[in-house]
């Protein structure tokens, strides 16, 4: 019983954070350029799990209790990727020495990634309901056995950000073009205006 619960909680914890998103979008960049792929992989990873523990131990309900929480953290979030958008495009649109491999002089510091990254999971409404609420309240069939969904979920999280951004190193010869750097810059920057825009729209 307890390793079908452990089963169905990676396979829940995988089908929720597989979708292209903010925070994988990021993740990937990461990778492709090779700054900081352990500790931005740590970060996603220990997000995922301190999210779906929280879902797990009920904190769902205390947030159901809240609606305040709900426009706070829609909006905040849909101003964060706005901005984060507009700084991909940007980037985007810059000359081909800068993109050329990914290995660009303005490179981003150990700490501004990780404050970006913590804020791409934490801003996001969207990763609540998925972990928080979604998870902790499937968590609530396995009585008992709670313990065990969290963790298939959690271990779920750790192998997938961790493969995604050292994996994307299999990547790096399509990037070594300006022009694939500027598609993905542009591909990133239109994924989060798109999450924003669900999100000031309430879907």
């Amino acid at each position: 019983m307890s390793l079908s619960v452990f089963i169905t909680g990676m396979t829940m914890g995988l089908s929720l954070i597989v979708a292209i998103g903010s925070q994988n979008a990021f993740l990937l960049r990461q990778g492709l350029r090779n700054e900081h792929v352990f500790a931005v992989s740590l970060t996603c990873a220990l997000s995922d799990a301190i999210l779906i523990a929280l879902g797990v131990a009920g904190f769902g309900t205390i947030i159901g209790m809240a609606p305040w929480l709900d426009p706070v953290m829609r909006y905040g979030g849909a101003a964060f990727l706005i901005f984060y958008g507009a700084a991909n495009m940007r980037s985007a649109l810059r000359s081909s020495d800068t993109l050329a491999s990914g290995n660009s002089a303005e490179k981003q510091s150990l700490k501004a990634a990780v404050l970006t990254c913590f804020a791409l999971t934490w801003l996001n409404p969207h990763v609540y309901l998925d972990t928080v609420m979604l998870l902790g309240s499937i968590s609530t069939q396995f009585s008992g056995f709670e313990f065990m969904f969290a963790a298939g979920a959690i271990l779920a999280s750790f192998l997938f950000f961790f493969s995604l951004g050292y994996g994307a190193k299999w990547l790096r010869p399509l990037f070594a073009k300006p022009s694939a750097w500027r598609i993905l810059e542009a591909i990133i920057a239109f994924v989060m205006w798109g999450i924003a825009a669900r999100l000031l729209i309430g879907l």
